[in-house]
């Protein structure tokens, strides 16, 4: 029988960067894959090149299996990077300790409060945060924030934990700290600041305490870029066959990465820059350049392939009318939106994107890829959008995405998208069903879509967009997505 991957088992020359010390100075939500392949390596490439108290106390929300499996292996794991044409395993072994938020609150508690704790990063994922898209208020009324707010020395949401650590942590001595995003959201440090300052108003917060969180606690902004797909069997086995032990929660991933960070940290950090991050005061502009280039284009390459059978965004991208509509959406509706940053290869970082979206030996899952739909294209869509429409354009693209989704997730009465669309997760969609429970057509089901709260109220008063979102769904229910593509590609002049 093949050993387990653990301290005594570990292949000589796999360990990525350095070991972390016992001491910990990391508090991070969100155990997932992104994290383990994203900030936990460029926390051990730091250590290599400037040792410090940098371990990760690691807090998965309600699952034990990465826990389990983590707390099994001495906390190791593995990165299997997938490109064509060869495969590359490393181990990472930054983390020391390991919670489940949901059962183990005291300790996560008392692990934010520690004053040897300096940042508490977070990968809660866009939902999250419990902020309204169009509103920027929290969701007083999800349930996960109501019942917070309802036992508030007892929270369960990693918002909630947050923000009573952040009380114990001011109660036990106000060491600062830093409260650092690694989320796919627009300003995320802002956005986060705002979640965690409405929570604790509204959850009555002392006025002192309101005070040393403006005064000790930062919020830089960031954005985060990797494609980090869901490991499969495949995955274990090539860990296997390559390490020669085995590996109960390898990430697989692409090599590209990109970490792009504001230095504002209240008690330090690690030489994340040594390890490739690059920090800088134009964040914004990378995080619109990473959200509307990659991230919108990526959602429209899950909708289009996702209608048209395609498993893959590989094989989804490789579709020539599924390539085109994304070239035509960056080039003509994303791009134009965007202030660069100084010295941005647009072009160069176009480029890169196709690369990515055709690594074959990658396999990301398109249903992946169009899941949270509601949660992630308000980040994404409106502004561009909006743009254009005040200029009396109407964004061919960006209606062909919206309607996408749509027929994805919620499609029309009577329509069938597939079992590609079928797996996609959407966070929404008993409200959307609630919202469409009367439409006898798919104007009515389109109408009362884009009017259940998702896009900001300005987005929705624009009939020309409504009307062309309306249009492409029409056409992908009668023929085919295909034909709704090509008529987006018509109207762009394409």
């Amino acid at each position: 029988m093949t050993s387990r991957l653990n301290r005594d088992t570990l292949p000589d020359g796999r360990l990525i960067g350095a070991s972390a010390p016992q001491q910990t100075g990391i508090v991070h939500f969100g155990l997932g894959n992104f994290h383990r392949a994203h900030l936990a390596v460029y926390t051990a490439k730091a250590l290599a090149a400037e040792p410090g108290d940098w371990g990760i106390v690691g807090i998965a929300n309600r699952s034990h299996r990465v826990v389990d499996a983590m707390d099994a292996q001495d906390h190791l794991y593995s990165i299997l990077t997938l490109q064509p044409g060869g495969e590359e395993v490393g181990v990472v072994d930054v983390h020391r300790r390991t919670f489940v938020a949901a059962e183990d609150g005291p300790q996560v508690l008392d692990a934010i409060a520690d004053p040897a704790h300096k940042i508490l990063t977070l990968t809660i994922s866009e939902a999250g945060y419990h902020l309204d898209g169009r509103t920027n208020e929290l969701q007083t009324s999800s349930p996960d924030i109501a019942a917070d707010l309802a036992e508030p020395e007892n929270p369960r949401s990693p918002l909630g934990l947050i923000a009573r650590g952040l009380v114990r942590r001011f109660e036990s001595g106000g060491a600062p700290i830093t409260v650092l995003s690694c989320d796919n959201l627009v300003s995320a440090g802002n956005t986060t600041r705002a979640a965690v300052q409405q929570f604790l108003t509204v959850s009555g917060a002392a006025p002192e305490m309101l005070a040393w969180l403006g005064e000790s606690v930062t919020f830089p902004n960031a954005m985060v870029d990797r494609i980090v797909p869901a490991p499969t069997d495949a995955t274990r086995e090539a860990v296997e066959r390559i390490l020669g032990v085995v590996d109960e929660c390898p990430v697989p991933a692409e090599k590209f990465t990109m970490w792009v960070i504001e230095d504002d940290f209240a008690a330090g950090r690690p030489a994340w820059d040594a390890a490739g991050a690059i920090f800088t005061h134009e964040v914004e502009k990378y995080e619109l350049v990473k959200l509307r280039l990659l991230n919108g284009s990526h959602s429209l390459i899950a909708y289009l392939g996702g209608l048209d059978g395609r498993g893959t965004i590989p094989a989804s991208r490789a579709q020539d009318f599924v390539a085109r509509c994304v070239r035509a959406a960056i080039e003509d509706e994303y791009l134009p939106s965007i202030p660069l940053p100084e010295g941005f290869d647009a072009q160069g970082y176009i480029d890169s994107l196709f690369d990515r979206w055709n690594n074959t030996a990658l396999g990301d899952k398109t249903s992946r890829v169009g899941s949270d739909g509601s949660t992630k294209l308000v980040q994404r869509v409106p502004e561009p959008a909006l743009r254009l429409l005040r200029a009396g354009q109407v964004p061919q693209q960006l209606a062909l995405t919206v309607a996408g989704w749509i027929c994805c997730v919620v499609p029309p009465t009577g329509f069938e998208p597939g079992p590609v669309a079928d797996a996609m997760v959407e966070p929404a969609k008993e409200k959307l069903l609630a919202a469409t429970k009367d439409a006898t057509d798919v104007r009515a089901h389109v109408a009362a879509i884009m009017a259940a709260g998702i896009f900001p109220d300005e987005l929705v008063a624009q009939q020309p967009f409504v009307d062309r979102v309306t249009e492409f769904c029409e056409v992908v229910v009668a023929d085919g997505v295909r034909a709704a593509a090509q008529l987006a590609l018509e109207a762009s002049g394409r």
